[in-house]
């Protein structure tokens, strides 16, 4: 066994250290978007509406609703100031306690107390076509996976590097290739880099070890009861069991192979997902014998939004596009990080100190060599997620490196944190101060102590207030509520996010006025994108290139 991983670190461009090239990087475009159950006092699941005075969840910018009408979704608009996008978030949070009672935002990726799958209110979103698709989408995902795996919440991260940047790098490489084609490239360098690696995360961020007892009622599982209480099911070593098989992961997608070497091979795979038919799926059927639509298709996904990944390369979407579409004809715009828990000691679910560590962690994987990913590598990938999920802080647990070889996952964290120290003081520099630093201090030092990750601190509050997690998570949703409503928005704000939910709710009467095409012929249009995009893409043919997609 080796001692170290071989990570394949290229040399820092000298010119990113000089003081004209700062805003190569100083212009990283940041966005979250981060979930939240909206639960009782009791700390049960709300059954009410989303609020009205929030806005109209279809076409309100920055408050929608994920699944069901009980998990809200907090969208902070681009930014390139780390400080305007924590206020942003911020300030979501306190509109919405304004608008929901004695309700709470649960604390928690893992939900509070819930019943069955019948107690779980779909999201709705309209009248329109667009609505009803959103809708049925959301019906299908519950006939699929069931309604309670749906009500696990989660924190994406949106990142883009400048286009300056990938002009410097360009001319650097002395590329010669079209710079919107080689930006495309190396973003999805960047992913594959993220998908070797992103195991750290999880292990440093993940804070969900531990489960109330009702949200595997009737299911198969592993878990052991903590301490002598029953109503609290846990892993001792685990990190994200959200990120496992109790959370947003799918068994029936662990037969699809992604493809991340191109965005052709990206697109081709992921579009026949779509257009295959999958037998279990197929017996559930498209409408019931009344013609209500209980999933929009058949395949193995009914958009792309289902597949369940890591991280995803993005383009912002025109009006009536699909997300594969505008990311097929336009290229990579920026990538969104989707492994992380929310951050349940902080009031918003994410901190400052995580999003400059995760600033760090991305601009590596985009420096970092990056060959193409063939299935073995695929697997060992999968592979260590899982081991991280259920055992990340097991003395001794060992990882698969992308050759198969067995390293401890000490010893490929700590070498994996060196190689990133050079990337948090060329950020500090470019930002001044040494808040990069001192981030990737405070990640360093859970390598070699995984007492201070949030998931050893998690169980170590259970076991010292003696308390269920249902009533631990509880308690933290209401100290969160007591801090955002102790520092009311300013009358300015409060105006402005006002307004903005009275213009969706226009928008979505206006758009509810015009006369709506027959649904089945708007989702064969919708579904007729994806064939003209995915039909283009001719089959990868380079060495090693998706070798398993075509057997």
């Amino acid at each position: 066994m080796r001692k170290y991983v071989e990570l394949g670190l290229q040399q820092i461009p000298g010119g990113l250290f000089d003081r004209e090239n700062a805003p190569l990087l100083s212009g990283i475009l940041r966005g979250v978007e981060k979930e939240s159950l909206r639960v009782t006092p009791q700390g049960c699941m709300a059954l009410t509406d989303h609020p009205y005075g929030l806005g109209s969840a279809l076409t309100h910018p920055q408050i929608t609703t994920d699944f069901s009408e009980a998990l809200l979704e907090f969208i902070t608009p681009p930014s390139h100031r780390l400080t305007t996008l924590l206020d942003q978030l911020t300030g979501l949070h306190k509109f919405t306690y304004q608008h929901i009672g004695d309700e709470l935002l649960w604390s928690h990726s893992m939900p509070c107390m819930v019943g069955g799958n019948d107690d779980i209110p779909v999201a709705r979103y309209g009248s329109t076509n667009r609505g009803k698709m959103k809708t049925i989408y959301r019906i299908g995902l519950g006939h699929r996976y069931g309604r309670v795996m749906q009500t696990v919440a989660g924190v994406h991260y949106n990142f883009s590097l400048p286009g300056s940047f990938w002009a410097f790098m360009h001319q650097h490489e002395g590329s010669v290739e079209d710079l919107d084609r080689y930006t495309t490239r190396r973003y999805f360098d960047l992913i594959r880099n993220f998908r070797r690696h992103y195991w750290i995360l999880i292990y440093l961020f993940g804070a969900s070890p531990a489960i109330c007892r009702s949200f595997v009622k009737g299911r198969d599982h592993a878990l052991q009861i903590f301490g002598d209480d029953e109503h609290t099911l846990h892993l001792p070593h685990a990190t994200s069991l959200r990120m496992g098989d109790l959370g947003y992961q799918s068994k029936a997608q662990e037969s699809l192979y992604v493809c991340y070497n191109s965005l052709d091979s990206y697109v081709k795979t992921l579009g026949n997902a779509i257009a295959t038919p999958y037998g279990p799926y197929q017996e559930i059927g498209v409408q019931d014998p009344q013609g209500n639509f209980k999933q929009l298709n058949t395949g193995l996904l009914q958009i792309e939004n289902e597949f369940y990944s890591a991280i995803r390369p993005k383009r912002t979407a025109q009006k009536g596009e699909t997300a594969l579409t505008a990311l097929c004809r336009r290229g990579v715009e920026y990538i969104e990080v989707r492994c992380l828990d929310i951050d349940p000691f902080s009031p918003t679910g994410v901190s400052a100190e995580q999003i400059r560590f995760l600033d760090t962690f991305l601009v590596f994987c985009a420096l970092q060599e990056s060959p193409y990913c063939g299935t073995a590598e695929f697997q060992n990938i999968l592979s260590n997620q899982k081991v991280v999920v259920t055992e990340g802080r097991r003395p001794g647990v060992t990882l698969q490196t992308a050759s198969s070889e067995t390293v401890p996952l000490q010893t490929w964290g700590q070498q994996l944190l060196d190689a990133l120290q050079p990337i948090a003081k060329l950020l500090d520099q470019v930002h001044g101060g040494e808040d990069y630093q001192q981030a990737w201090d405070k990640q360093s030092n859970k390598i070699s102590d995984p007492q201070q990750t949030p998931s050893a601190k998690v169980l170590l509050e259970l076991r010292e207030q003696n308390v269920t997690f249902h009533q631990w998570a509880k308690h933290k949703a209401q100290s969160h509520r007591e801090y955002l409503l102790s520092q009311p928005l300013s009358p300015r704000q409060e105006k402005r996010y006002g307004d903005m939910a009275e213009e969706s709710l226009a928008l979505q009467a206006e758009e509810e006025k015009h006369l709506q095409a027959p649904f089945a012929d708007y989702l064969r249009s919708y579904y007729e994108q994806y064939r003209a995009c995915c039909g283009t893409k001719n089959t990868p043919s380079s060495p090693g290139d998706c070798d398993a997609i075509f057997e």
